[in-house]
């Protein structure tokens, strides 16, 4: 049986990291953000639609999408951002479903789904165990402002475009504390997984997935 991880938590708060850790172990990783880029690729039919609803603006000179125009966009205005994700998200969902399956068939004892929009989008259904990576809102703050090199003010749009950590946190089966060093995180990860995978395999009820 295979135990499928939903890892989420909001921008900003080191998801990434706790990615590699995962990579590190050998464990799939399916990544909603690497998909979301593949599928607005031009010759994609979620990049005509985009271009369709936005207009050639949001293009870069080689057509491909200027990321970072559309979300200045999208962050801004609710009703955008529901039209972007209404075009994207039914083609992320489809492969991220396939890549899933496809690693379950293939006998692997654990698969992770990295989605940074996993309670926004609600799609814990899709996993059977959710982690969230944590931080406090004034590490998550300028992480984001020294990260982007954005302003306090675009930073924080884009963090209240999200449901809050604390809430995610307070819905999760585990939680990594990544306000502290990497190795600290690694070593909450590696406690649950050890955890949880221990019960897979001894076939528990206790845990139960």
């Amino acid at each position: 049986m295979t135990l499928i991880i939903g890892l989420t938590g909001s921008i900003g708060t080191g998801k990434s990291m706790i990615a590699e850790r995962f990579h590190a172990l050998h464990i799939p990783v399916v990544d909603a953000d690497l998909i979301a880029r593949e599928v607005v690729e031009p010759g994609e039919q979620a990049y005509d639609k985009i271009i369709d609803t936005f207009g050639a603006a949001i293009l870069q000179k080689d057509k491909t999408l200027d990321r970072k125009a559309l979300g200045a966009i999208v962050f801004q205005d609710e009703d955008k951002r529901k039209q972007l994700n209404g075009i994207i998200h039914p083609a992320i969902r489809e492969e991220m479903v396939r890549q899933r399956d496809a690693y379950v068939q293939s006998g692997a004892p654990c698969v992770v789904l990295d989605i940074p929009l996993l309670y926004e989008s609600k799609l814990t259904h899709y996993v059977d165990k959710v982690i969230v990576v944590s931080v406090d809102p004034d590490v998550q703050l300028k992480r984001i402002v020294a990260r982007d090199k954005s302003t306090e003010l675009e930073a924080k749009q884009r963090i209240q475009s999200q449901i809050p950590v604390s809430k995610k946190a307070a819905m999760a089966d585990a939680v990594i504390d990544n306000n502290d060093s990497k190795a600290s995180s690694y070593e909450q990860l590696d406690a649950v997984l050890s955890k949880w995978l221990h019960h897979l395999n001894k076939g528990t009820t206790e845990d139960s997935i």
